[in-house]
């Protein structure tokens, strides 16, 4: 079942574009107070090679999804670094898994995981705003983890959600 649905991504991301400089850092304060682990695995990507420019992108998709958790209605619980790091593995075995695979087999599988996830509507806004900031091909280390960041972001509220 999906709780951010594309209404809640897209007044989300409305919102969080709208915003002062101030009133994002008071939403990053809500964050660190409700969600501090989410924020700690945007904040620790400089330690392996983000450049702080490029940090601006995962922190906007912090925010829209934070803004979205808001707006969706339900009350989400802090996620833990348990379940982040659960998700990290399960979210690492899939992309494995597609290692060898034939790029036209990659891509069916890429595209029933973005519409059979439960959290589609969020997967898709992070996507896009990555693939607009060209940030979805992966030419360094710095890069994977964003987009590793980023996705463990999706696959924790996704499995949050769920619970």
């Amino acid at each position: 079942m999906t709780l951010l649905t594309q209404t809640v991504m897209v007044r989300a991301n409305i919102d969080v574009n709208r915003m002062s400089a101030q009133q994002k850092v008071q939403l990053t304060d809500e964050i660190y107070v409700q969600q501090p682990n989410l924020l700690a695995s945007i904040l620790v990507l400089p330690r392996y090679g983000v450049d702080m420019q490029l940090l601006e992108e995962p922190i906007h998709v912090l925010l829209v999804a934070f803004q979205a958790m808001k707006h969706c209605g339900h009350a989400l619980p802090t996620i833990s670094e348990d379940v982040q790091e659960t998700c990290l593995q399960r979210l690492t075995a899939t992309l494995k898994f597609s290692e060898g695979v034939p790029p036209d087999l990659v891509e069916q599988m890429i595209t029933k995981f973005c519409v059979d996830h439960p959290e589609r509507y969020l997967l898709a806004f992070v996507y896009g705003h990555l693939g607009q900031h060209d940030l979805l091909r992966v030419r360094t280390d710095a890069e994977k983890y964003l987009l590793l960041a980023c996705l463990n972001l999706v696959e924790c509220v996704a499995y949050i959600g769920a619970q």
